[in-house]
């Protein structure tokens, strides 16, 4: 498997391997899920060799493509806002192969690594964080505004909490479109639990029961926000309880990532099936800070940050159960497959630095669109912050 290549074809089996070897059956740990108004979700999981090499493949690419962020960026090739995923990859991982192709997913700016699941490439993303024209929206959006419709990732988002409302749309076009209201494509709209008092959430989550939307609400928790402690900011940290009386919620082990699977795949047959929103809250951690001005050491230790790496690490977690706990690789096997992804990212930036800042008339695509939903429309003018050096189409 080359990590920067898709060996998958994303219209039939949407980025899942082949299932080849003989399945294997385990439970879940105790605690893996809490849950508010709705049953737990059941706690056996079956996988193979494959699905867990696949994992570990993936999830290492997410890695190894953030922490090539982070270089670039203390090179001062990148430049501007910057928020890695390394820490949170069985999250994203967990919910893209429970997901469907048809559903349709939003987050937040932490989002590199789920448009990395959602079919941009390796040399995609950090070509966008450059600003560069190779990048996945040309150079124009950057680290916060990546965007995949063909492949249904409808971005991030740079405004906190904002991104929500725009997910209870896509619930809604999801019902409105489906024919079949027990069995409908849902919607994923994931936030952080910084934003998880923004009273637009709140007004999101209302429209969507009363409405009856297909939309899960994710909570990705990785516990201090912006650099304040959720016990701090949050009268109630439970945030999968935040439905009231009226919508269920669980809460996952968001660091291993078949604990993901498995909770996501019973949210989005809830979603589906007609009954409505739920809460998904996943408990992760980010080993960056909130973002590559924040050291991260401010209002955490560093050995806080190094004791959930060595005990919860999730891709150390696929490696011990494809090695350790049932044989079904050599540990040479495994460092073959991070060897290959290490060439791999590294290919990446090199194609990803060949590329040039987008030409001036870029500024003008993709700004409007005429009303058959169709063709471009092209501003007449747009002014600049020096205003002399505006643009006139």
């Amino acid at each position: 498997m080359l990590a920067g290549k898709r060996i998958f074809s994303l219209s039939s089996s949407f980025l899942r391997p082949r299932n080849m070897s003989t399945a294997i059956k385990m439970d879940l740990p105790n605690g893996t899920f809490a849950s508010h108004l709705i049953d737990l979700p059941p706690t056996d999981v079956t996988f193979t060799k494959e699905e867990l090499m696949h994992y570990l493949k993936e999830m290492y690419t997410m890695r190894r493509m953030e922490i090539t962020c982070d270089t670039e960026y203390k090179a001062r090739n990148i430049r501007g806002f910057c928020h890695l995923y390394d820490g949170q990859e069985a999250v994203a991982m967990g919910m893209q192969s429970a997901l469907k192709a048809e559903d349709s997913w939003i987050t937040s700016y932490r989002c590199h690594c789920i448009a990395y699941l959602r079919g941009c490439s390796v040399e995609e993303v950090i070509a966008e964080l450059l600003g560069f024209d190779n990048g996945a929206t040309k150079g124009k959006g950057g680290s916060m505004h990546f965007y995949r419709k063909k492949h249904n990732f409808f971005g991030g988002q740079g405004i906190v909490g904002a991104q929500v409302p725009v997910g209870a749309g896509l619930a809604f076009a999801a019902k409105y479109n489906s024919a079949d209201p027990n069995n409908m494509p849902i919607a994923v709209a994931g936030y952080g639990d910084g934003a998880a008092n923004q009273g637009q959430i709140w007004e999101s989550a209302n429209m969507a029961k009363l409405w009856g939307l297909p939309l899960l609400l994710v909570i990705e928790n990785n516990r201090y926000g912006m650099g304040t402690s959720t016990s701090r900011h949050s009268c109630n940290d439970k945030y999968y309880t935040t439905g009231g009386t009226v919508i269920p919620g669980i809460r996952i082990n968001g660091m291993n990532v078949l604990s993901v699977k498995r909770g996501f795949e019973y949210a989005r047959a809830y979603a589906s099936s007609g009954k409505g929103p739920m809460y998904v809250e996943l408990d992760t951690y980010r080993y960056h800070g909130h973002s590559m001005s924040d050291p991260g050491t401010t209002y955490r230790t560093r050995d806080e940050v190094s004791s959930i790496r060595d005990a919860k690490d999730p891709i150390e977690y696929v490696k011990k159960l494809l090695v350790e706990v049932h044989n079904l690789a050599t540990a040479d096997e495994v460092k073959e497959v991070e060897k290959q992804v290490r060439n791999d990212v590294a290919e990446a930036l090199k194609k990803a630095k060949s590329g040039k800042p987008p030409a001036v008339k870029e500024a003008y695509t993709e700004v409007y669109v005429a009303q058959d939903g169709k063709t471009q429309e092209y501003p007449p003018f747009l002014r600049l912050p020096d205003y002399a050096k505006s643009l006139i189409h």
